[in-house]
């Protein structure tokens, strides 16, 4: 019994020890004058030898959207491919081909890929001709018929699927609102909620209030029933001083909100939702701000290609 009770505080620790990391972790975030910037176009941070977060930097593109890159014993899985097409400016593929080819040296089976989306919109599948027509690569594309199609979803967006990597299982969510595909992605080694745009340190784009709550909510029990570490999103765009943001387009952000959030921050975001029941409204809370889009601003950004799934 003692040696249970050791082992279990040993790991309490090393969770802990995970999560400070992760809380402590300083991004590249821009730069004031982006001409004199030295920064490289992508940021890999190793919070294991199987799990990694890649950061695309922000004067490349003001989105700087976060890639995941989760490694099992058969699969390596990459969620989004980023905001910028060009290998050249943002070599998103040969980055993570050199983790690959560290993590399968020696092995006699290459491993596979599979490479998803949070969603559709522009910013998170930039770069998927990178891995279009790869050998061993499998790429999700993001429409309707292949998310669906793949994962197996009779019922959208009822039910779960399950990824095998090969000792490493995740759960994929539908989490429709923010955009019509969105799905939330469950790790059980890391204990990471991966939730693209729908919960993240910024401002919440909502095109359908009743699905987005839903989602939210959706969410919050599933957290009741499984570990989960943190909740991490695709963006960073709150500062550290509680309830306010950078400037939208901002391609400097000194003193970001730390990445991950906790569940008690999904707990308050699902909480005001409920209460703001059917009217969708603008909601301030101290790490996001929900951020409703009506039918005619939708209107306007599908003119000008901004969030555009195309």
């Amino acid at each position: 019994m003692k040696t249970l009770q050791v082992l279990a505080l040993a790991l309490l620790c090393a969770e802990a020890g995970a999560a400070a990391k992760l809380e402590a972790k300083v991004w590249i975030h821009g730069a004031a004058d982006c001409s004199t910037s030295s920064d490289p176009p992508i940021q890999v941070f190793e919070f294991s030898p199987t799990s990694f977060i890649l950061r695309q930097n922000k004067c490349l593109n003001h989105e700087a959207p976060f890639i995941y890159v989760l490694f099992g014993d058969r699969k390596v899985f990459v969620q989004d491919t980023g905001a910028t097409p060009e290998p050249d400016k943002f070599p998103l593929y040969s980055e993570i081909q050199k983790r690959v080819a560290q993590r399968q040296a020696g092995a006699a089976t290459p491993l596979e890929w599979l490479v998803t989306h949070s969603h559709s919109h522009g910013d998170h599948k930039a770069g998927d001709a990178q891995f279009r027509g790869r050998p061993g690569v499998t790429l999700i594309e993001p429409t309707t018929a292949a998310v669906r199609g793949y994962f197996g979803f009779k019922a959208w967006p009822s039910g779960q699927a399950t990824i095998d990597l090969g000792g490493r299982k995740l759960t994929v969510l539908p989490i429709p609102g923010h955009q019509e595909e969105s799905i939330a992605v469950y790790d059980e080694q890391t204990g990471w909620l991966l939730t693209g745009d729908t919960v993240y340190p910024g401002r919440l784009y909502v095109f359908d209030w009743d699905e987005y709550r839903t989602s939210v909510h959706r969410l919050v029990e599933f957290t009741r029933m499984h570990q989960v570490s943190a909740v991490l999103g695709t963006h960073i765009e709150m500062t550290r001083t509680p309830g306010q943001d950078f400037p939208m387009g901002n391609s400097f952000q000194p003193n970001e909100a730390p990445l991950p959030l906790a569940v008690a921050d999904l707990l308050e975001l699902d909480q005001a939702l409920q209460k703001a029941g059917d009217d969708s409204e603008k909601i301030v809370l101290a790490r996001f701000i929900v951020t409703p889009i009506g039918w005619l601003d939708q209107v306007l950004m599908k003119v000008t290609g901004w969030f555009s799934g195309d």
